[in-house]
């Protein structure tokens, strides 16, 4: 529900502007608001997480995100609206790493790849099926309604959690740095602002441009400062570790991939195609519907080849399943489509989870707390990323193309040779933590066969009886 509220929004701003009164300009905030209020969350889980325990910040994330849901559909006005949604946005911007927090350190190392697997379908979905069930609640209740679906959910959540969730005790956690944390979060509010803003600013230089570099700024000293204090918010010194960072590369270049994939078929329908919400939804649906299989073949993918080479596998048939979106026109089959969209779900399905997977199992125990952040980090920063560049892309088309509709479909299909192009770069940072991963098993193996000689040369010096 969490990830589906960045999403599901989207299709009832024109009922919100309407019915509070206000322009959609400022209603966009109401999308910006939440999207913020999980930046400035996220990097705080690690630390917070050991300061109180991991179920006990679940809990209380739990509940603030659904008393954050049940307030905005009660808000009476715009600016009710947005403060509940950051509300609601700080308490969902815990649930989902320190969710990962406790899988991961539950599954451990040999059920990584189930459990990781069965926690990748909701993942993949969400996006996918939040313009769809948006538009079956806007058109059967209310826009109220896309908030108040959360309160039984997240109250079903917290009575289970109470009862299942495996208790531990607080860690050390050492004084939080602030310093550190106003940089980061500075920072990642400055890029997710100035990313969200491209294609709706008229106003490129303050909206955009200036959020963006002052975010990459603040991010870069952030990561400058954590590598020379004892105690940073983050521990970047997890990157020195080759896997971890080629694993974190792969997710951020496929939360990309993925999140152009989930936007351009839906504009594509109602652009080109003039379709309504619902209809729209209804036929994005197959790549959903392709990413769970995906996601479910992926588990065994991932414990008979391994992470990395599930990975490449998945990142191939993404791209090969895309190429024939570079040949879309107004009037393609759509039952053509909707194959190949199975397709390319398919593939996606067998990328997202074993990268991720991969970057957990390369890190110790203990470093799971600062690994879990930095993962949401990279996925949601490659997600913004690829939403920009793909939108920029893609209105720069379509004003080129002017009012044909046969000229703005291949507008669509060339944004779409783009995507390929940022999925052939995926292509070779995962070929390249394949790689890693197969030296790494050789160098495990043969440490492993010396230990057996060592062993069976040191009982042949033992005498007998």
């Amino acid at each position: 529900m969490v990830i589906l509220d960045t999403t599901i929004i989207n299709i009832a701003l024109e009922s919100l502007r309407r019915d509070l009164h206000t322009t959609l300009g400022g209603v966009q905030w109401v999308v910006t608001g939440y999207i913020l209020a999980i930046a400035v969350m996220v990097p705080l889980t690690g630390w917070a997480a050991r300061r109180i325990g991991a179920k006990r910040l679940f809990l209380i994330s739990m509940a603030v995100f659904t008393l954050g849901s049940a307030l905005c559909g009660l808000a009476r006005s715009p600016w009710q609206l947005i403060l509940f949604r950051v509300v609601q946005g700080l308490g969902g911007g815990a649930i989902v790493p320190v969710g990962q927090m406790i899988l991961v350190r539950v599954a451990g190392p040999s059920n990584l790849p189930r459990v990781m697997a069965a926690y990748g379908v909701p993942t993949i979905l969400a996006p996918v099926f939040g313009p769809t069930l948006g538009g079956l609640l806007l058109a059967n209740a209310s826009w109220r309604w896309i908030f108040y679906i959360n309160v039984p959910i997240g109250v079903f959540a917290l009575v289970r959690g109470l009862g299942k969730l495996p208790a531990e005790p607080p860690q050390i956690a050492g004084p939080l740095d602030l310093a550190g944390l106003g940089l980061v979060a500075s920072g990642l509010v400055g890029l997710t602002y100035g990313l969200s803003q491209v294609g709706s600013s008229s106003n490129g230089l303050s909206h955009v441009a200036i959020p963006v570099v002052a975010g990459v700024v603040l991010v870069v000293v952030f990561v400058l400062r954590a590598l020379h204090i004892e105690r940073p918010l983050l521990n970047m010194r997890l990157y020195t570790n080759r896997i971890f960072a080629a694993a974190s590369l792969t997710t951020f270049l496929l939360s990309s991939v993925l999140i152009g994939a989930a936007i351009l078929m839906p504009l594509y329908y109602q652009t080109i195609r003039h379709l309504n919400t619902l209809s729209t939804g209804l036929l994005v649906a197959p790549r959903g519907i392709g990413a769970t299989l995906g996601t479910w073949v992926s588990r065994r993918m991932m414990e008979r080849f391994g992470t990395g080479a599930t990975t490449a596998i998945g990142v191939l048939l993404t791209l090969l399943f895309s190429v024939p979106f570079l040949l879309l026109g107004s009037h393609t089959s759509y039952v053509l489509i909707s194959t190949v969209l199975t397709l390319q779900g398919f593939g996606i399905g067998l990328t997202i989870t074993p990268a991720i997977t991969a970057g957990y199992r390369a890190v110790k125990p203990d470093q799971i707390n600062d690994a879990t952040p930095q993962q949401n980090i990279v996925q949601r920063v490659g997600s913004s990323i690829g939403t920009a560049i793909l939108l920029s892309l893609l209105q720069h088309y379509l004003a080129h193309a002017g009012t044909s509709t046969s000229a703005q479909a291949r507008a669509f299909g060339t944004t779409f040779g783009w995507l390929l192009a940022i999925g052939t770069v995926a292509m070779f940072a995962a070929a390249y933590l394949f790689a890693l991963e197969r030296r790494q098993a050789r160098s495990l193996s043969t440490n492993t066969t010396v230990d057996a000689d060592l062993v069976e040369a040191a009982e042949s010096l033992v005498p007998e009886g």
